[in-house]
């Protein structure tokens, strides 16, 4: 499956070939903290799949809880996170962010990774109330 890419302010746009079945949800606390949320969705995506189309993202490194440390690109105008990848390794694929595709609606999680870390109120959000109106 072909996606499209942009960050908000659209400094930065990218195509990617991704297989809809690699989607997953994050619980971990670098994932909540880093998405300012309570999970991050990912798509996993081979880096030659991977065509950069506009702008150039700024990196973060990070030392995970595995010891492995990770390039979190981001744009540097508006911030959005675009995707992650072993920060030592010049051929590892990405973790695309999928808040950051046309297509999110259509990539639905196939599995969760960090359940442990999820926030306990998380699978209660159905019985709250919707406004659909904002």
């Amino acid at each position: 499956m072909i996606v499209h890419g942009s960050c908000h302010c659209g400094s930065i746009t990218f195509e990617a070939e991704i297989d809809p079945e690699d989607v997953f949800i994050c619980h971990c606390t670098d994932c909540r903290a880093l998405s300012g949320t309570a999970f991050r969705t990912i798509v996993l995506c081979r880096r030659h799949n991977f065509f950069p189309l506009t702008g150039t993202p700024r990196f973060y490194i990070k030392k995970a809880d595995s010891g492995a440390r990770r390039a979190l690109a981001f744009c540097g105008d508006c911030g959005s996170p675009i995707h992650s990848t072993d920060a030592d390794d010049r051929m590892a694929d990405y973790a695309i962010r999928t808040g950051v595709l046309s297509e999110a609606a259509e990539l639905v999680p196939k599995r969760q990774i960090w359940s442990a870390s999820a926030l306990p109120w998380l699978y209660r959000v159905d019985d709250l109330p919707s406004d659909d109106a904002e």
